[in-house]
This record gives C-alpha cells, structure tokens and sequence, in this order.
C-alpha cells in the first residue's frame, strides 16, 4: 500500500509539474496575449434569434473571380437562412496575403448583389461592415485566434513545431511506404520537446509554428451527420496540424472553426471537397469546447463532357465565371431561376403551378437537393432566360438592355439613345402576349435580334423559303409596294395581303392550297413571307404588321423596291 501511495503521488507531481510547464509555455509563446477565450466568448454572445432560426455564411477568398460553384453555394447558404428568419452574413478569409487580389471583394459582394443575395451583417463593402460579431476580416482577428491557441497551449493540446522545411521534407520522404503521411505520432519531432528545450530554442531565435497535439487514434473513426450526403464515417484525425503559421496567423481550420464558433453560426455550406477537413473540424470544435455546426457539403456544378461528366472549371469554361452571366447579358432573375432548378429537384414542378410567383416564396428545401452533383446545361439555362424575359414588359427589357449596353454594346447603347420611344416600341412587339415570342435569352442576342428595324444595322437577305420564288416574288412586291397605306389597321393591312393573292396564282386560303397545291403557286402565307423578307431579310420575325408600322412608310418603301430590283435581276 505504501509503493502505491508513492506512485499516486509521484504521478500527481507529474501531472502538476506538466501543467506548470503547459502555462509557463503559453505565457512563453503569447506574452503579448492577455484576453482569455471567457472574455470573447462574453463579448461574441449566443445569439436571440427564434427557435430553429440558422445562422449561415459566406466566407471567399479575396484571392479572384467569383465562381459559378462559389455563387450556387452561397445562394444555398443564403436561402436556409432567409428560410428561417435566420442571419446570413459575409466574413472575409484573407490570412493569406500574398494571394491577395486588389478589388477582389468589392467584385464578389456586387457579384452577390446583382443575384438578389444581401448580406444580414459581415463584409458589405471593402472597407464598410456591420453587425456585432466583427471584426468579419480574418485578417484583423489575429490577438482572438491567439487567445484560443494560448488556451489549448496551456491544456497541453497544442506545441510549437521548428522543424525546418527541409526537415519536414525528409519526414515526408521517410514515410514513403506508410499509410498515413505527415506529421504525426513516432514521425511528430518536435512533440515531446520539453520546456526547457522549447525555451533554449526560442532564446536563439528559431522560428516556430504551433501545432496541435492531436489526441486522434489510427483506430477510431468518427462519425458526423451531413444535411445533405447523410451519415459519414472516417478515419479520426492523428495529425499534429498546424493552427499558427510562423507569423502568428491562423491556418484556415483553426480560424475557421473559432470564427463559425464566435459569430455563432449553425450551418456551414460548402463544397463537399471539404469533407475531407471534416475530421479535423470536428476534432477541434471538441477539443476547445465548441458546438460543432450542421454541416450542408453541396456537389459541385458538373459539366458533360464526350460520354462523360466533370467539374465545371475556370480554366476551361467561360462560364465558370460569374462576370460570363454579367457581360452575355442573362438577366439576374434568369440565373436565379435556373440555379434554383440545379438546387432543388422540385423547384420546376412548383414553378409551373406558380408561374408568376415571387421565387424567394419557393419553399427551399436542403432535403430536395442533390447528393451527386447537378450538370450544368447553357441550353437550358437560354431556354429558362427566354421564359424570364418573355414576360417582362417593354420598359423593364429596355432598362434592363440599355444599362447592359452602356458597358458592355456601345453601338446599341447608341441606337437606343438615338430615339428611346422607337426602341421601347421594337422591344414592345409581341409582347404581353398569352403567349409571348421567346426570342431574347440575353440582352447581347438583342442587336441581331433587332438589327433588321435599324438602317445602319440592315443586312439585307433575300433568300426565301416556302414556295416562294424570285419569280413570285417580283409580282408581289410590284403589286404589295403600290397597294400598302401605313395607315390601315391589322385587319385591312392583312386584307390587302390577301387581295395580292389571287392577282398572282396563290390562295388567300392555306387549308384551300393544301387541299390542291397543284392549283396554286403558293398561299397567303408565301404573299406574307415575300413581304417580310423584303422588309427585314429573314423569314422568321415577330408580328410584321407591327413592324412594317414602325418602320414607317418611307423605309417601308425603300426596302420593298431594292428587294424588287434584286428579284427582277434575279429573273
């Protein structure tokens, strides 16, 4: 009994002495750190929001472009919180300066904004933020990031690690044939320095990073729950990852799992190439005494390719880029629609029963979404956009387009300024509709779409179709450019059309030349495509009483008698 009393309480000195050294440790690393993680998490509150309310982000990278992947994601993040009467905030991760881009954020948060998606707190301009959580910069967290570091130093979970990169390289070499590579267990050098090695060291200036020691067995896995993919299991975390980088800033993990603890979100969306972090994530929310957040891991945006499917990528495609949607012209309600088809399986089923519902009344749901990834179709997207625009009125395409065109089309930009009236009246024909033309699906198809009503912009095509011939259409036309009066109604603007028939071998009737097309040249369809080809160059065109109206009776003439001259020489 007395060996084991002598034990007991030799392994007390131990532990005591250890927790000596583990503080002394800390105050060696952090002097400069007086705040404890109690102080914040006084001043980062639980938030009052309802029961079942979720708190979600945003959190890029001021390192480029915003991505189409990076834009459906946050949409997701952004609709679970508006869902609930939540908070959807912007918090900008730019540890890394080096990789740092200009102007970046400011891009990103007008990219958000041209997609309806506004920021309840965070980062809302470059150098402007709001709400209480802040600062929302990484960037100006450090003394908050080192507080939590401190602690884990001082509970003996975290130590600092001086191994040169050329040592750390020889430790990657070493473990050729293992498999679990990095730093970790037998292969983790600097694990078990002690105190006074760890002061020698520092006393002469080596450079350290922090690193967490990792209590993960290669054994045991752990086991989460994601909202989207389901129950997953992996292997636990063994590696000893670095939480500081030699400069005192955080590594993505650490900052990030302290931030989302902090600014007390519920839900973390992102791609599910970040599963892979997840026991890391998990290893530190417990080891520092955090909630671990819902995670919500979304599919990335996949593309066809050969028989195939692959990752839409900003190297190879155009529209990887959210500024592509920007500078074609798709208007933002047109990729709201289609990404809310790509996000929720239903969400078309519920638009044709809705057809002019407001789209934030769809009631999303994570449940509904992909687990393999949703493929990206530009057709379908065009197809969805035409709809979109089909229904806006004359004014709001004209707006719409006009801004489009002041930085992106300057020669349209120039024709609708020349006469606004004529422009909104081009974009007004066909429109409103029971069943609106769906010829726009951006606002650049726009100046071929309306080329034909400008002179400047006229490419005069006469090649016809039907049964229209050169032949047919001399006659028409002699007879069509004597008869028209630009004042006449629809009805005795067609009547007349229909008068031109018999005068030139075709039927006013189309079921009466179907019955016997041997009796006839052609029909009233034929007289119609001669005069619309005249008139515009193309055999497909909206109402062509409506544009012979605009176009007025001079250029109406104009047009009818060069198209002549071109079938008589054609004859």
């Amino acid at each position: 009994r007395g060996l084991g009393d002598v034990y007991k309480r030799q392994i007390l000195y131990n532990t005591v002495m250890k927790m000596t050294d583990s503080k002394n440790l800390a105050e060696l690393l952090f002097p400069l750190i007086t705040k404890t993680p109690s102080e914040y998490e006084a001043l980062y509150p639980p938030r009052q929001l309802k029961e079942g309310a979720r708190v979600t982000r945003f959190a890029p990278s001021p390192t480029g472009f915003l991505h189409f992947g990076n834009l459906f994601t946050c949409l997701i993040s952004y609709k679970i919180a508006k869902s609930t009467d939540g908070i959807f905030y912007v918090r900008v991760e730019d540890t890394d300066q080096k990789r740092k881009v200009d102007g970046a954020v400011e891009v990103m948060l007008r990219g958000l904004s041209y997609y309806g998606i506004k920021p309840d707190e965070g980062v809302i301009a470059e150098n402007e933020e709001k709400g209480i959580y802040g600062p929302y910069k990484q960037s100006e967290r450090k003394d908050i990031y080192q507080a939590y570091a401190k602690q884990l130093v001082e509970e003996g979970l975290a130590y600092p690690c001086f191994c040169s990169e050329e040592e750390l390289e020889r430790i990657r070499e070493s473990q050729e044939h293992e498999d679990i590579k990095g730093y970790y267990g037998e292969y983790a050098a600097c694990r078990n320095l002690s105190f006074e090695e760890i002061s020698k060291k520092i006393a002469a200036g080596e450079k350290w990073t922090l690193r967490l020691k990792s209590p993960g067995s290669i054994d045991k896995k752990c086991v989460f729950e994601d909202m989207i993919k389901g129950k997953i299991e992996m292997p636990e975390n063994v590696q000893d990852i670095v939480l500081l980088k030699s400069d005192g800033i955080p590594t993505y993990h650490f900052a990030s799992v302290v931030d989302d603890h902090l600014m007390r979100t519920t839900h973390i969306v992102r791609g599910d190439e970040w599963i892979s972090s997840c026991p890391i994530h998990l290893q530190l929310n417990k080891l520092l005494g955090f909630k671990t957040p819902k995670f919500v891991h979304v599919a990335p945006i996949m593309k066809a390719e050969g028989e195939g499917k692959r990752k839409l990528s900003k190297r190879k495609d155009p529209e990887a880029a959210v500024t592509y949607y920007s500078e074609q012209g798709y208007p933002s309600e047109s990729v709201n629609e289609y990404m809310m088809t790509l996000a929720n399986s239903n969400f078309e089923d519920w638009r044709r029963a809705n057809k002019a519902e407001d789209i934030n009344k769809f009631p999303f749901n994570i449940k509904k979404m992909s687990v393999s990834g949703a493929l990206f179709d530009i057709a379908k997207l065009d197809d969805i956009s035409k709809t979109v625009i089909s229904v806006m009125d004359c004014k709001k395409v004209f707006e719409l387009s006009h801004e489009w065109a002041k930085e992106y089309c300057e020669p349209l930009a120039r024709l609708y300024e020349a006469d606004f009236e004529y422009a909104t009246a081009i974009l007004n024909i066909d429109r409103g509709n029971k069943k609106p033309r769906k010829d726009i699906a951006k606002w650049s198809d726009i100046p071929d779409y309306i080329s034909y009503m400008y002179d400047e912009t006229l490419s005069p095509d006469y090649t016809l179709c039907g049964n229209a011939t050169a032949d047919l259409a001399a006659k028409v036309l002699k007879i069509y450019k004597n008869s028209f009066d630009i004042n006449d109604d629809k009805d005795n603007w067609f009547e007349r059309i229909k008068a031109i028939c018999p005068e030139v071998g075709c039927t006013p009737n189309v079921k009466e030349y179907k019955q016997s097309p041997e009796a006839f040249a052609g029909h009233v369809g034929d007289v119609s495509t001669v005069i619309r080809v005249a008139l515009t160059g193309r055999t497909n065109t909206p109402d062509l009483y409506s544009i012979t109206k605009l176009l007025g009776k001079q250029r109406v003439a104009e047009r009818l008698n060069k198209a002549l001259k071109h079938y008589e020489e054609e004859i």
